[in-house]
């Protein structure tokens, strides 16, 4: 016996531990949703899934974190499916007028994750920590919180039910979608200013030397 509790293990046994066991089923999850946003009349419960989904995602960061876990693969399998889940939503919602996604609103948010997936691994290869910001977690908390919602604003059953509340819960959909615009570039700018003040840096010490 050891001091050490059961549910609390120091170190992972490999790269296969529940933290990262939940990511992968957050990549079946996010299968199955695009699934259901191809079929119609399915929006609660793609909604509901997409909640479900983009709570795995706090949940896996947290054990990995507690139990100390944090694998390579966590590393580069969690951000992966957190860019299948929100980018592939938003890419079907598209598709959907009433969503009131536009085209330009998700060419934002692919394009924005793609940069600085790039640019992020650009300076971890450097040995430069290159972690998440408030503003990067801010701007994943809103977009897990508008694209449900659009998701239920597609559902007539859902706006049945809501009565003469539906358009207030329109408005706040395209208030949430402005909110999800101005955090996704705003963080993709700091991301962008942060790398380049480092890189000064890392020259400026380079000449010193």
């Amino acid at each position: 016996m050891t001091d050490q509790p059961v549910s609390s293990p120091s170190a992972p046994a490999s790269q296969w531990n529940i933290p990262n066991a939940i990511t992968v089923s957050r990549l079946v999850m996010t299968f199955m949703l695009l699934g259901l946003m191809s079929a119609t009349d399915w929006w609660i419960t793609a909604a509901v899934l997409f909640i479900v989904a983009a709570i795995s995602d706090a949940v896996d960061g947290y054990l990995a974190r507690k139990w100390n876990q944090i694998t390579t693969l966590g590393r580069i399998l969690d951000p992966f499916v957190d860019k299948i889940l929100v980018g592939g939503a938003f890419i079907f919602l598209t598709a959907q007028p009433e969503s009131g996604v536009t085209p330009w609103l998700t060419f934002a948010v692919i394009a924005r994750e793609m940069f600085i997936t790039g640019l992020r691994s650009m300076m971890e290869q450097q040995g430069i920590d290159f972690s998440a910001k408030l503003s990067g977690k801010l701007k994943m908390a809103l977009q897990s919180v508008t694209a449900p919602v659009c998701l239920l604003s597609l559902s007539r059953p859902f706006l049945v039910w809501l009565g003469n509340w539906a358009p207030q819960f329109e408005i706040l959909r395209d208030v949430l979608l402005w909110g999800t615009l101005v955090i996704t570039v705003y963080s993709g700018v700091e991301y962008t200013w942060r790398a380049w003040v480092i890189s000064r840096k890392s020259a400026s010490h380079i000449q010193v030397d």
